[in-house]
């Protein structure tokens, strides 16, 4: 005679939600314990809102702080002298930037870029125009003998 045994997992699968733990709501996390922490000090607890404020002031309830809005950020994309050094030809090549006499005539809105950083050396004449640069890149192009435009002034 054939015995057929069945499995363990089997027999605790209960209906298709509960696994064999009755109703479905019996058997959830600590929702079921009623929550970790400082779980029910919501509305209904007001039993404990003087034990929260004792401890955390009123800083546990409401919003706090203030939130920017990315809207009025503005991207700054940079570029670096030693790369503009290095790309030249490349951006001569393409007409992004022209040549007058012994100046190299740069608007970095063209290359993509709206702010000058100082890394590297100054080899050319640049007359640049940027909206931003940083204090150490007007320097080095002045005693180069090059130019700033700031791109804000209209």
């Amino acid at each position: 005679m054939v015995v057929h045994k069945q499995k363990k997992n089997k027999r605790m699968r209960g209906a298709k939600t509960t696994h064999g733990y009755g109703a479905k709501k019996k058997h959830r996390g600590s929702g079921n314990k009623g929550g970790k922490g400082m779980a029910g000090s919501g509305k209904r607890a007001d039993q404990k809102k003087t034990m929260i404020l004792k401890v955390f002031g009123n800083e546990y309830f409401g919003r706090h702080g203030f939130k920017r809005p990315q809207k009025m950020l503005r991207k700054i994309k940079t570029i670096n002298i030693e790369v503009l050094d290095k790309k030249i030809d490349y951006y001569l090549h393409e007409k992004l930037i022209s040549k007058e006499g012994d100046f190299y005539v740069v608007d970095l809105s063209k290359l993509g870029y709206n702010k000058l950083l100082a890394k590297g050396n100054v080899k050319n004449k640049y007359k640049i125009k940027a909206d931003y640069f940083s204090g150490l890149a007007v320097e080095k192009i002045k005693e180069a003998g090059g130019e700033i435009i700031d791109g804000n002034t209209k």
